[in-house]
């Protein structure tokens, strides 16, 4: 068996149409951890597994001036169309021309994800059926997403992680994650998805 094939993922896919809609029609399913701990990777394979799902990537909305700061365009663009039951359109920021320059289409689905750094925070939280964690320490994350990007954004990340140190710092998402998820370096699977801080069941 390829050790990239997770034969979890049907069964996940499942519990989270299982879940009641949180945002409209929508089951909003955040997965949230540090720069570097594989969010993108872990929500295309969970997307591809819940029929490709609409993934909304938060690098979309961040920017070079505002890291952090867009609650509030998530909230406009995206969050309150979907409650509404209609498709969301949002611009999308260009890291390389340092402008927001196009816009995207988030339909409504069943399911919907939002992966990114702070994808559940504070703001997001009350829109979210589940909030996914990614398990993996911060400065490994880190050294693994500067192997990533190169030396050539050794500036960014310099800058990458006191912001989000400091948001995490204020605004926390692992202790309210429904679960934890574990990428394995070997094996079958490929993650191993444990209850979270903040399950309830």
């Amino acid at each position: 068996m390829n050790h990239r094939t997770d034969p979890g993922r049907a069964a996940r896919a499942a519990r989270l149409h299982a879940l009641p809609p949180s945002c409209g029609p929508v089951r909003l399913v955040a997965v949230d951890g540090h720069a570097g701990s594989g969010k993108s990777t872990f929500a295309d394979r969970l997307a591809a597994a819940l029929g490709d799902a609409p993934v909304l990537h938060t690098d979309d909305l961040a920017s070079h001036a505002a890291l952090f700061d867009w609650s509030a365009r998530l909230h406009e663009q995206v969050l309150g169309p979907l409650a509404h039951g209609t498709d969301a359109s949002y611009e999308v920021y260009d890291w390389h021309a340092r402008r927001f320059a196009t816009r995207r289409v988030l339909p409504v689905a069943p399911v919907v994800l939002v992966e990114g750094v702070g994808a559940g925070r504070r703001a997001v939280r009350p829109f979210l059926a589940c909030l996914l964690w990614m398990e993996r320490d911060a400065r490994d994350s880190w050294g693994r997403g500067q192997r990533r990007d190169g030396p050539e954004m050794s500036e960014f990340w310099a800058g990458w992680v006191p912001a989000e140190q400091t948001h995490f710092a204020a605004d926390p998402s692992r202790p309210y994650a429904d679960a934890l998820v574990r990428q394995q370096d070997v094996g079958p699977a490929g993650y191993v998805v444990l209850p979270g801080p903040g399950a309830t069941a």
